[in-house]
């Protein structure tokens, strides 16, 4: 599988899942088996963003300033999809937040929800700094910022073709280099747990909790692409039928499947409904021509 394909498959695979799951977060019981809408939410506008800030130079302040420019526009018609409070007002308060001064204590998964992108750039070891690193801007809980590095060291691991029980070694071993990493460490731990046993109900994501934090919504992504690690479908629809934030462990789940299988993994008649398929593409192709690199800006 090519640099390409999977670029391909992760920027459309987040969108897929996100928009999929959108339509029902905060539904107590949703009953998602296809794409009933092409929109989706901020999770995308946001991975668009740290994509855009990253073909710019990589750095921590590019990806700021990508996201300012998401700021601005959601005050335009259409464009509000539901973006979280801490992005918000993390962003508008004008200080940058880092892992050694963090702006807030908010562990919400408004941070490794949009981190992917890092994931297909950055070599393994930069990949899990820079997307801890994007993630502190606006949140400042360790679960916040860690569960986002877990991901994107993740994905990278995954562009180096290792399958994905692999990867997630890889990751947890890089998780815990770094201090209060045992919150998000138990909440994958748990998932690779459950997933472990194929007789287990699927109702046991409820357990797992809501998603709506960092480490919660990595956990159920991670569980929900190991059970169906060679389904994207299933996979993805699994990951957002659950009453939590399902966009955005959608988000997540599609950004992981759709790095491990490639652009041909997800269904076409859902690449070409979701919306902006056309310019997810062009940016995929661009990140795609960009050469990996373990340096950090």
């Amino acid at each position: 599988m090519t640099f390409l394909d999977r670029c391909l498959g992760c920027m459309l695979g987040l969108a897929v899942g996100d928009a999929l799951g959108y339509p029902v977060e905060f539904h107590r019981a949703p009953h998602v088996s296809d794409m009933s809408s092409p929109l989706y939410s901020d999770d995308t506008q946001m991975s668009i963003a740290t994509a855009e800030g990253i073909l710019q130079d990589g750095s921590t302040l590019a990806v700021h300033r990508a996201y300012l420019r998401w700021l601005e526009t959601q005050s335009q018609p259409g464009q509000a999809r539901s973006p979280g409070n801490t992005c918000m007002s993390a962003l508008a308060s004008g200080t940058i937040g880092t892992m050694d001064l963090p702006i807030n204590t908010s562990k919400g998964c408004g941070g490794v929800m949009r981190v992917a992108p890092a994931g297909l750039v950055f070599t393994p070891g930069a990949a899990f700094r820079k997307g801890a690193d994007f993630a502190a801007i606006t949140h400042g809980h360790p679960s916040g910022y860690l569960s986002a590095g877990f991901l994107s060291e993740l994905i990278s691991c995954l562009v180096e073709g290792p399958g994905l029980r692999e990867g997630l070694d890889a990751a947890t071993e890089r998780l815990r280099a770094h201090a209060r990493h045992e919150e998000t460490l138990v909440a994958v731990t748990e998932a690779r747990r459950l997933a472990a046993d194929p007789d287990r109900a699927r109702s046991d994501i409820e357990s797992l909790g809501g998603g709506w934090v960092g480490e919660q919504a990595l956990a159920i992504a991670v569980y929900c692409a190991l059970r169906f690690h060679d389904d994207f479908q299933s996979g993805v629809l699994a990951s957002v039928n659950h009453a939590g934030d399902s966009d955005s462990t959608g988000c997540i789940c599609g950004a992981i499947l759709g790095t491990l299988l490639g652009i041909s993994g997800i269904p076409p008649r859902w690449i070409e409904r979701v919306e902006g398929s056309r310019s997810l593409v062009k940016l995929a192709e661009r990140l795609a021509g960009m050469e990996r690199t373990g340096a950090v800006k």
